[in-house]
């Protein structure tokens, strides 16, 4: 699955131009998602892509991203370098062409790239039309190239500007904030990917150096993705051998690590091209389809499968199971621009194959973890059976229990969900409260009595009695796990508002576990997020100050502190409509945090320490970080 050109005959003829830039700047958000935080980091790993797409191809073993003082950004590689003579179509060399013209790129003539990630052969175009500046250098055949462009514009033409005996390519940019939100890049975002991307590229180094704090970090992972897994399932019970497979069927390298453990919840992350896939798509159909398969096909070939259940389905084999699914092909076709699903339809026949023919032997010669999988499913299926029933129970009782909305939710007017808000809040004081605040035209509230079910080790039939969870679901029309369905989301943004206290912390806490662990793609599609009601208001004369922080002291703000009035939000009940409006709901005034995973192996840890059985993990969690630790971001 490599090429086979060197870096000579890598040249301008094997850049292919399929149309022209303009539209990038005129709309950003077809090309990068958003203007936000998480466009923002996109351009970052379109340049990395590109990268890896060398390291892909057998010429590139170090990657290098640095976060520079002036708040540029920098990416090396070690690859063959762009080339740089002149493109017979565009009448510029190669390199000009690969970052003014969209999708001109080596990945679009087959015998370049037999294997690409990037954003369909735009990113480098992208990137460079959506940052105020962009300066490339290129290493290659003894000598040293340069060009520089604004706003997408040469500034010049590319030119040799000195010799060299290094290889490979150096971009820097600088985003363009008439373009952004933001233009500050977040560390912990960009360590995450640079690790991500060891994993998936055993034998490769990935180097990240932020030169405003100092910090630098070195991945390399020479057993890959095996080595990810373990780091994964942990201390937890395991019932099955950490499983590995490597194989290439028809247009398609699979390479599969999973392993199954004494839990209810499950954890699958799916790559194509090492390009994360966060809604799955037909290499998760494959593998899932297989285990089923073989799992059903041998259950019945020993007779146990038993009579009430039938044969298994989807939810039941992938209780416990932990797996990295990463699959390399040559022309990947993504759900639009996101690339968040894989749409190729003959890859999953191909990965089905390849898990079912592996397994089929396995078992054969492995009876007795066979037999401990099969009961792990087993279970889980008597499981979803019992939920199902639990479920018809309160149907039979009600008939409209579970088609209409919670009582107790204040709906918004609006009916498109595009814009609207539920706000989660604790207890009938602050429903009331916000009832009154809000605008109704786009928010809703729902109450919650008091604390959550812990969703960490509860299954599903226990989930469904709950009267709170029941609500949630209800509320928010998704569905959860497998029959979870993001076409039935209601509203657009889901905000827990709980007091600013260490109770609205934990209840905080819990709906973040059933979240991560319910309804997942939520968290992923940034739909999730935190308010942040003040915790004092600081009062001298008439002025007056919310305070958000709480280090922050009177004279922070221009008070005198014998003169200051302080009072101490301990609840939300304790501010009237109009200031809980001002403070905390007001969509130009408050403050919002967005829940994201930037790091999936250790937000799973952190959950199953702080929220699971393991109570001496989690007492010395807490002993050991007690006095530092402000608050765990995932």
């Amino acid at each position: 699955m490599t090429a086979n050109l060197s870096s000579k005959e890598y040249d301008a003829s094997h850049i292919k131009v399929l149309e022209g830039l303009e539209p990038v700047r005129q709309r950003p958000g077809m090309y990068i998602w958003s203007t936000d935080a998480k466009g923002l980091h996109h351009l970052v790993q379109e340049i990395v892509d590109n990268a890896v797409d060398e390291a892909l191809a057998g010429f590139c073993t170090t990657i290098t991203t640095c976060l520079n003082e002036d708040g540029s950004v920098t990416v090396h590689d070690n690859g063959r370098g762009i080339p740089v003579d002149k493109h017979e179509k565009t009448g510029k060399s190669a390199l000009e062409t690969v970052f003014t013209v969209l999708h001109a790129w080596g990945k679009f003539d087959k015998g370049a790239y037999k294997i690409s990630g990037g954003l369909h052969g735009v990113g480098a175009s992208v990137v460079n039309a959506l940052s105020e500046w962009l300066e490339v250098t290129v290493y290659k055949n003894g000598k040293k190239y340069f060009q520089r462009f604004q706003r997408g514009i040469p500034d010049g033409d590319a030119v040799e500007v000195g010799t060299s005996d290094k290889v490979g390519t150096t971009v820097r940019f600088m985003p363009d904030a008439t373009v952004f939100e933001t233009i500050e890049f977040s560390q912990a975002i960009e360590i995450a990917r640079m690790k991500q991307s060891a994993y998936l590229s055993p034998g490769i180094t990935f180097n990240f150096v932020n030169k405003k704090t100092g910090v630098k970090q070195r991945y390399f992972f020479e057993d890959g993705i095996r080595t990810w897994l373990k780091k994964l399932v942990g201390n937890q019970q395991t019932l099955s051998s950490n499983h590995y497979i490597n194989a290439e069927g028809k247009d398609c390298l699979a390479e599969i690590s999973f392993q199954f453990v004494n839990s209810p919840n499950d954890h699958i992350i799916s790559f194509v091209n090492n390009i994360p896939t966060i809604d799955g798509g037909s290499h998760i159909l494959g593998f899932k389809s297989a285990l089923l398969n073989i799992i059903n096909e041998i259950g019945k070939e020993k007779d146990k499968i038993n009579k009430k259940i039938w044969e298994f389905q989807y939810s039941d084999v992938t209780d416990g199971l932990y797996a990295i699914v990463t699959v390399k092909i040559p022309e990947p076709q993504f759900e639009w621009q996101t690339k968040g699903k894989l749409g190729n339809s003959y890859v999953r026949p191909a990965v089905e194959k390849i898990v079912y023919d592996y397994l089929k032997q396995y078992f054969v010669d492995n009876e007795g973890e066979f037999d401990r999988i099969f009961e792990k499913v087993e279970l889980a299926a008597r499981a979803r059976l019992a939920a199902k029933f639990a479920k018809e129970t309160v149907l039979r009782k009600n008939i409209l229990a579970w088609g209409v909305l919670p009582g107790k939710l204040a709906d918004c007017a609006r009916k498109n969900k595009d814009g609207t808000e539920m706000y989660i809040v604790e207890g009938d004081s602050a429903w009331g409260t916000a009832k009154q605040g809000r605008d109704s035209n786009f928010q809703a509230i729902l109450p919650l009595r008091g604390k959550i079910l812990n969703t960490e080790q509860a299954h599903i039939q226990r989930m469904m009695a709950n009267n709170e969870v029941k609500a949630l679901i209800t509320a928010i029309g998704t569905g959860v796990k497998d029959n979870f369905n993001m076409e039935g989301l209601r509203y657009d943004k889901i905000i827990i508002m709980t007091d600013a206290d260490v109770d609205g912390a934990h209840i905080r806490t819990l709906l973040l576990t059933f979240f991560f662990r319910f309804m997942r793609p939520l968290v992923d599609h940034g739909h999730i997020y935190a308010a942040c009601p003040p915790i004092y208001k600081f009062s001298q004369g008439k002025k007056e100050e919310y305070v958000y922080e709480e280090t922050h002291t009177p004279d922070m703000y221009g008070f005198d502190k014998d003169k200051t009035e302080i009072q101490r939000y301990k609840g939300l009940g304790e501010m009237n409509a109009e200031q809980l409006w001002e403070t905390t709901m007001n969509p130009e005034n408050r403050k919002l945090k967005q829940i994201t995973v930037t790091d999936a192996e250790e937000a799973d840890r952190l959950f199953r320490i702080l929220m699971g059985e393991d109570v001496q993990s989690r007492k010395h969690f807490i002993l050991t970080h007690a006095k530092t630790v402000k608050e765990i971001d995932t």
